[in-house]
């Protein structure tokens, strides 16, 4: 899985990096943003501070990538830091990038209540904050996602409807402990599939959307609940862990939705197993979330919560989304 990827940069644009934090720089095409001896922010392009809560899963590397080629587009210079899933180190990523006198800071929060120390500094240094994915309870002049009950209900109605009336167990691969996105994604679900009464949900461990700890949670679920009717997971990269587990144990009955429309699982729709995810290309957030900080770097109006919008992908319409994209485009 990819976690990091490096960027090849033109010798002639900025190249910084803050050692310690692990805050890297994704320059536009114009001068940079750097300090001069009085500490005031020299004229040049508008500069972003984006503090991501991981990379550790293909939607995350992507939605950073969405940032970076809005930002560079917009001619702006956008500073970088993975928190590793650490809000520690995430709160002290956001001190670093205040350092450096961003204009605005866009944050992908690992722990909404967490991130709060970070978020407060930022309000003291006259920052304002953009949220994107993950809101967070207050702190944030806005905040760009999903309608991510929404995902969990489109996907939900969806999966009760392929089960019919036999029902039966559905184990739940959760996301995060806390985090508003599995809340959300949870919820949906679980009020779409509240109409059928023979549906049952084991709801399993927090497997912090990564394939590789769903695969282990899964191994261990199939031993409980062998007679496991469906399998849904708050992520594709997730369902597509429990998916190789349960080929592996010859369940190929046992049907598997997830959520963010990973193009790997949207190829595997057609053949049937595979029932249903949720759109949420995470290339076309991270330009929304780009798109917002501007708006506010100029001090425009925008909306306290910018949805990006989802749509259902089934066997119905699978083979429109399907491309060589790492996710489905929300512009199909």
């Amino acid at each position: 899985m990819s976690a990091f990827r490096s960027f090849s940069i033109p010798a002639l644009l900025l190249v910084t990096a803050l050692t310690a934090c692990s805050v890297s720089t994704s320059p536009g095409g114009s001068t940079d943003s750097s300090t001069g001896a009085s500490g005031q922010k020299d004229d040049g392009p508008v500069a972003i501070g984006f503090s991501q809560a991981t990379q550790q899963s293909p939607f995350y590397v992507q939605l950073r990538e969405g940032a970076e080629a809005a930002a560079k587009k917009a001619g702006g210079t956008l500073y970088f830091a993975d928190s590793g899933g650490d809000v520690t180190k995430q709160n002290n990523d956001i001190q670093d990038l205040i350092t450096r006198q961003v204009d605005v800071l866009l944050i992908n929060p690992v722990d909404p209540k967490g991130v709060q120390p970070g978020i407060a500094a930022a309000k003291a240094a006259g920052i304002p904050v953009v949220t994107v994915d993950r809101p967070v309870p207050e702190g944030a002049v806005a905040h760009v996602g999903r309608d991510n009950k929404a995902m969990g209900a489109l996907v939900g109605k969806r999966l009760s409807e392929q089960l019919g009336d036999k029902g039966g167990t559905v184990i739940e691969i959760r996301g995060d402990a806390g985090g508003a996105v599995a809340r959300d994604r949870s919820a949906g679900f679980h009020e779409a599939v509240a109409g059928n009464p023979k549906i049952k949900i084991v709801e399993g461990p927090y497997s912090d959307y990564v394939r590789s700890k769903a695969v282990t949670a899964m191994q261990d679920l199939l031993q409980v609940h062998p007679d496991v009717a469906a399998v849904y997971a708050h992520n594709d990269d997730m369902a597509l862990g429990a998916l190789q587990v349960l080929k592996e144990n010859g369940k190929d009955k046992v049907l598997v939705a997830g959520v963010d429309g990973l193009m790997e699982a949207v190829k595997q729709i057609p053949q049937g197993q595979y029932v249903a995810t949720a759109l949420n290309d995470p290339i076309s957030l991270g330009s929304k979330a780009v798109e917002t900080v501007l708006k506010v770097q100029k001090g425009e109006q925008v909306e306290p919560n910018i949805d990006a919008g989802t749509a259902l992908i089934d066997t119905d319409n699978a083979a429109e989304y399907a491309g060589s994209g790492e996710f489905a485009q929300a512009t199909k």
